[in-house]
């Protein structure tokens, strides 16, 4: 009965509550006005082997040293006020940037995003699930300082 009642205010309401809606990773990396920041694998794979943008680990530095996108450059989330100037010094604003970090909530990668916009960035995508994807789909990695090239 309560949830029968709960459906009815909610349905009849001023403050209506949608039951179905697009709850997946990409939909949330929106801002105004609909602005997409996801990238899909392909499209960064294509901008990696054309060596046409520059990937931003997310990550803490120690899962960075276990392995990444090889040539990724760490931008640690929660040490990003101490090492943006260092990661970022040499590039341009409108060089293509693709953050990403590790999980499909994961949200670091996103939160970087939004910070290298606010910073003048003007080209910053995010691979969601960037190194899991990447690693299954046998994409070049490096562990540590040393190449570990995969594909």
């Amino acid at each position: 009965m309560a949830i029968f009642l709960g459906f009815s205010i909610n349905q009849f309401g001023n403050n209506r509550l949608p039951l179905f809606g697009n709850w997946a990773t990409e939909s949330r990396l929106v801002a105004p006005p609909d602005t997409q920041f996801g990238i899909s694998l392909a499209e960064a794979k294509k901008l990696f082997l054309k060596q046409a943008a520059v990937f931003i680990d997310a990550r803490p530095d120690n899962d960075y040293e276990k392995g990444h996108i090889k040539g990724a450059r760490s931008l640690p989330w929660h040490d990003v006020d101490q090492k943006f100037t260092e990661v970022t010094k040499d590039l341009s604003p409108n060089i293509p940037i693709i953050t990403y970090c590790d999980g499909e909530t994961c949200c670091l990668s996103h939160d970087l995003t939004m910070f290298l916009l606010d910073m003048g960035f003007i080209n910053v995508r995010v691979l969601i699930n960037g190194w899991t994807l990447w690693q299954k789909a046998g994409l070049p990695v490096e562990l540590g300082n040393s190449t570990a090239s995969q594909g």
